[in-house]
């Protein structure tokens, strides 16, 4: 029953990261004006620039969440840490927790989309940050957060042996989650569609760490 489970969540891991490619493809063709600064083209421009004339743009929400960003960043350099402090007691990687081994080679995944899509631009933020057009295609703190947390949650449901405590610290870790990715759009330094790429991207890896990590961990 648990394997059968873990090929869903791979198969739908797969549609999810398909489905961003394609929307990512449909931001780069359809409905593409220059409404952004500097001339800037972006695609769904009637969607994008409507929720951002709704919006505005919220410097005091932006900086905020621009620093709260360094909470994921954070959390991943702690479970490095956490896994190097393994490797130096055991004296061997493959004594290491597999399931940190796996987390490891995730967050190598996500910074490789990351430094992707800082060269590969699709579209530019919808205002100026210090005078310069920045990539703006995926949102990189939706990217972060949600595939940061999720799976920062999924680590220590396993490890939190107390019930009320490991129920307080993934309410913690969803609510945190929620505000930084509600607040980026609101913050209006993203387009919507930046926003919805972040999610769909982040949700389709960490699906497919879920899966891969349960069935790796099972057999190991």
């Amino acid at each position: 029953m648990m394997e059968k489970k873990n090929k869903k969540k791979l198969v739908l891991g797969t549609g999810l990261l398909a489905t961003f490619a394609l929307w990512t493809v449909l931001v780069c063709f359809v409905d593409v004006r220059a409404i952004g600064p500097k001339g800037s083209s972006v695609g769904f421009a009637t969607l994008n620039g409507f929720v951002h004339e709704i919006t505005g743009v919220n410097w005091f929400l932006y900086a905020v969440t621009d620093w709260l960003g360094l909470v994921p960043i954070a959390v991943a350099i702690g479970f490095a840490f956490f896994g190097l402090v393994q490797l130096i007691k055991r004296r061997s990687l493959w004594k290491v927790d597999y399931s940190i081994i796996i987390l490891g080679m995730f967050y190598i995944v996500v910074m490789t989309v990351y430094i992707l899509f800082e060269m590969v631009v699709i579209n530019y933020r919808p205002t100026l940050i210090n005078e310069y057009l920045e990539a703006s295609y995926p949102s990189s703190t939706t990217m972060l957060v949600m595939c940061v947390m999720p799976t920062t949650a999924m680590q220590l449901n396993g490890r939190i042996k107390n019930t009320v405590l490991r129920r307080c610290v993934i309410i913690v870790i969803i609510a945190f989650s929620s505000f930084m990715v509600i607040g980026r759009l609101i913050s209006g330094v993203h387009w919507v569609t930046d926003i919805i790429g972040g999610a769909l991207l982040s949700t389709g890896l960490v699906m497919m760490y879920h899966s891969i990590s349960s069935i790796l961990t099972k057999k190991c």
